[in-house]
Formats: C-alpha cells, structure tokens, sequence
C-alpha cells in the first residue's frame, strides 16, 4: 500500500507591513511544526498581501509534509 501525505502551507513575513524574513523566525517555525511532525516540503518567495495599505509585502510559503497515520 502506498504510503499517504498530508500537507499543511504557512504563510510567513517579518511584520505588519513587511520587512527582511529573518532566519531565527523561520528556524522557529520550522522547529515548533517539526515537533508535530512536519517535514519540510519547499519554500516559496512570494508577495503576500499586507495587513495595512492595498500593497502586499515580501514573504514566504512554508510547505510542509507528514505521513497520515
């Protein structure tokens, strides 16, 4: 039987408006879902809309992979 995944997709950026994504943030992130068992998948550059003004921001989606029990 082949083996089954489920997914789960993050959408990370520094702060209301934007800013630099720093290492210790997606380092945390990273560490908190892998405890529950989520393995990085990919990390994707995107813009993401910001929570103030009609522009988006510089952030990333975090995709993460676990097998389903």
């Amino acid at each position: 039987m082949a083996q089954r995944y489920e997914y789960r997709v993050v959408e990370l950026r520094e702060g209301l408006i934007g800013g630099k994504m720093s290492g210790d943030k997606l380092e945390k992130v990273l560490n908190q879902h892998a405890r529950e068992g989520w393995q990085l998948k990919a990390i994707t550059s995107v813009e993401v809309k910001g929570r103030i003004g009609p522009g988006g921001v510089e952030g990333v989606l975090v995709t993460l992979e676990r097998p389903t029990t």
